[in-house]
């Protein structure tokens, strides 16, 4: 995106010179219109930014990372310095548009690294959900083993997920991902911007009583079948996780909804009992539907 120009105002025209080549990618032109701009308006404003954008292209890699040390410099590098240069050359919507082919490229070199818990930000997946290809990074996740089992991994494929296919499709794995993590799930939520799951976040956390911190998100699939009963199939797909009472509330929820709709008085007391006693205030919320 150029930026606004006069028509006799030399040093925008040389600016955007250098951010033309840098559109382009031409590491060559941009080096070549930016030592212009810097001989004739030393002082110019944009000028660090624009040494900074113009060496990152001109230092696109070329070969896989050799380990995940490299790896880590590279990614902190376009996050920490690279991404603000952008967006203050570029403006937010374009800069965003712009980087995507950078993550993009870190996340083809990063590909023959394996997954590692204390590199967990190392890995092609999360690199191919900065660049937005959701498809590469769900794929990529696929090639963790156990990584349903695995906070990061896990939270990395619900958000594939949520772009691929929808909340609909994603809700077991969200509640996996809730039990196992709901620090995780509170990350991720802050950058999904699906209205319906913002809709209900924004109720549980006016409504639920818990601790009021990250880990009351732990309780939100059981909760969500107080406000949604409707949602209990696709939330009854979640795999078995770590037997903790959220899971467990949903699961006995669940087979409360199944047991309204049979009639079955007495179960339905029976289980009530069982809800009451694992958590108090969702079972009263679960009460105000009734």
């Amino acid at each position: 995106m150029q930026l606004d120009i006069f028509v006799n105002s030399r040093d925008i025209m040389l600016r955007n010179d250098v951010i033309h080549a840098l559109e382009q990618r031409d590491a060559m032109a941009a080096r070549s219109a930016w030592e212009i701009l810097s001989v004739e308006y030393p002082q110019d404003e944009y000028l660090a930014a624009l040494h900074l954008l113009t060496e990152a292209v001109a230092g696109t890699r070329l070969t896989a990372f050799g380990d995940h040390d490299a790896l880590s410099h590279a990614r902190q590098a376009l996050q920490d310095t690279i991404e603000p240069a952008a967006r203050r050359v570029f403006g937010e919507q374009a800069a965003a548009a712009w980087l995507r082919l950078s993550w993009q490229a870190l996340a083809q070199h990063a590909i023959p690294l394996a997954f590692r818990a204390d590199h967990s930000g190392d890995h092609a997946a999360p690199l191919w959900l900065r660049a937005g290809n959701w498809k590469a990074a769900a794929d990529a996740v696929a090639t963790i083993a156990s990584w349903r089992r695995i906070p990061a991994p896990l939270a990395w494929m619900v958000q594939a997920r949520l772009q691929l296919y929808g909340l609909q499709a994603t809700w077991g794995m969200l509640a996996e991902l809730a039990w196992l993590s709901p620090r995780r799930l509170d990350e991720l939520t802050q950058c999904c911007n699906d209205p319906s799951l913002q809709q209900l976040l924004y109720k549980f956390q006016a409504a639920f009583e818990g601790e009021g911190d990250a880990d009351d998100l732990a309780w939100f699939p059981a909760w969500v079948l107080t406000e949604r009963p409707g949602l209990a199939a696709p939330l009854a797909l979640a795999q078995p996780s770590l037997h903790s009472a959220p899971e467990k509330a949903m699961r006995v929820l669940i087979e409360l909804l199944g047991l309204e709709r049979q009639g079955r008085h007495h179960d339905v007391v029976e289980r009530r009992k069982i809800l009451r006693d694992i958590h108090a205030p969702l079972y009263s919320a679960y009460l105000l539907t009734r």
